[in-house]
């Protein structure tokens, strides 16, 4: 019986390189000249440090280039909040990976409601959609790439 999985992973040697990419673009950078900017990661929670908050926004623009030229899709990052002390600014980026409960559940309700002949089941952080046809399983990835989530989707294990 054909299947696939519906995930969402993030290659994490590619965000390490783009994380040293962008590290090497603000020490080579003039206007961040003398000043203690960087991304640091830990965890899959990227801090940016700043001396201003502009130079925070600067700096999220040069990491979504580098993310953008290294295949790693940006809709999966998550922004707080930029914090303000007397000499440097933070701000905290997590980078969200694997499918939550709340929307492994809305993925199986989409997929219910488009009455095609495949089931869909939770497992872990990933959903599972098994069908007769590879054609109707085609149609389920067609569908959920139409659809907007707020999470890139990848679709893998597709068997046959």
């Amino acid at each position: 019986m054909p299947s696939f999985d519906v995930v969402s992973e993030i290659d994490t040697h590619e965000l390490a390189n783009a994380i040293d990419q962008t590290n090497r673009e603000i020490s080579n950078r003039f206007d961040f000249k003398g000043t203690n900017a960087k991304v640091e990661e830990k965890d899959c929670v990227l801090t940016m440090i700043g001396p201003a908050e502009f130079q925070i926004k600067q700096m999220v623009d040069i990491l979504h280039s580098k993310f953008s030229k290294r295949g790693i899709d940006i809709g999966c990052l998550e922004y707080d909040k930029v914090e303000e002390s007397i000499h440097e600014c933070r701000q905290k980026i997590t980078v969200r990976q694997g499918l939550d409960k709340d929307l492994a559940r809305k993925l199986v309700k989409l997929i219910k409601t488009t009455k095609l002949k495949v089931q869909s089941s939770i497992q872990g952080d990933q959903v599972r959609i098994n069908g007769k046809k590879r054609d109707d399983l085609q149609d389920a990835i067609a569908f959920l790439k139409e659809q907007d989530l707020g999470l890139p989707l990848q679709y893998t294990n597709f068997r046959d």
